[in-house]
């Protein structure tokens, strides 16, 4: 059995054969491909087929950043509307599945071992709910829920809720950011952009002054790159605030998730972003905002929480998921 796996994103779209032999799924390629490049997911998987050899493909599942309403979906960060008919013409495959994309990273956690995942609270061990939360180009919460012994992902839409401030720092940064945007979700600051919104707020706000060596290299580079780079290897004390905030925020949101979905049975942090600054998020800041419940605080004090490392996950989960269309 073939089948075609995607995990699309806002950046960049991940796609891959695999080939399912007995219970394990082994790759026969994949590729990386810039989203922007491409004016709609058929043409991107049309290329990626077109560059090997061709074969029938049973099944495909893609997880795409964005709302997922009866098949269809238009991509939250894209100029894309995706649609699990056109898909499965263009494939072709008998079967396709669109997921929300953290749908299809809670299906890959599940399935990732021991040393592909880094433990930032032990917790106690138990049966329950999973709460995903995965801070990429976007913000992406998921949970997951036992039926039986069968584990079901539900996607949300929750980086999109408001963010919540704490504190007099942010809600600073909130009267900064409606400024700008009006509103302001949680995925204005938890996502690849947010560090450069952090980054200007605290600069012009006056914490701290810019170094011309960091305002070169943001003007010409990607700013999340720059300003995670600068605060790990320089100390870049603007660089070094940035993160500090971005870590206790995401953090705290991932404490909000919890609580809304019981998540007793832990949280994962998936997405791109954790594993590239995973020292921050070791560092205690993180689990500080995590625990700061009030009332709540002894329960989450029990919750685990682990660093998902492998940032193939949602890519893996869509195939698996692809593979049950077939069984």
């Amino acid at each position: 059995m073939i089948v075609l796996a995607g995990d699309v994103g806002g950046t960049k779209t991940n796609l891959a054969l695999y080939e399912k032999r007995g219970s394990g799924l082994i790759p026969v390629r994949e590729t990386s491909l810039q989203s922007r490049q491409y004016d709609s997911l058929e043409a991107a998987i049309g290329r990626f087929l077109e560059s090997g050899p061709r074969q029938p493909i049973d099944a495909a599942c893609l997880g795409v950043a964005g709302p997922v309403v009866e098949g269809r979906c238009v991509a939250t960060n894209l100029p894309w509307i995706i649609d699990e008919q056109v898909l499965s013409r263009a494939i072709p495959a008998a079967k396709v599945r669109l997921l929300n994309d953290l749908e299809a990273a809670g299906y890959g956690v599940l399935a990732l071992p021991d040393n592909e995942l880094k433990t930032l609270q032990a917790g106690v061990s138990r049966r329950g709910n999973i709460a995903v939360i995965a801070a990429g180009t976007g913000l992406g919460e998921a949970m997951i829920v036992r039926e039986g012994e069968r584990r079901v992902v539900i996607a949300t839409e929750g980086g999109h809720t408001d963010f919540a401030p704490r504190g007099d720092l942010e809600e600073d940064l909130l009267r900064y950011l409606r400024k700008e945007f009006g509103r302001v979700s949680a995925e204005r600051i938890l996502a690849g952009p947010g560090f450069f919104n952090l980054y200007r707020f605290l600069r012009d706000t006056g914490w701290a002054k810019e170094s011309s060596e960091v305002a070169d290299k943001v003007r010409g580079g990607d700013p999340a790159a720059v300003i995670t780079s600068h605060a790990a290897s320089e100390g870049d004390p603007l660089c070094v605030k940035v993160v500090e905030m971005f870590v206790s925020i995401y953090g705290a949101e991932a404490g909000n998730l919890a609580l809304k979905t019981l998540a007793v049975g832990g949280v994962v942090v998936a997405g791109g972003i954790a594993p590239r600054i995973i020292d921050a998020m070791s560092a205690g800041g993180f689990m500080t905002a995590f625990k700061d419940k009030g009332r709540l605080s002894p329960l989450m004090d029990t919750i685990p929480v682990q660093v998902a490392l492998n940032p193939k996950a949602p890519l893996l989960g869509a195939a698996e998921v692809a593979c049950q269309l077939v069984s």
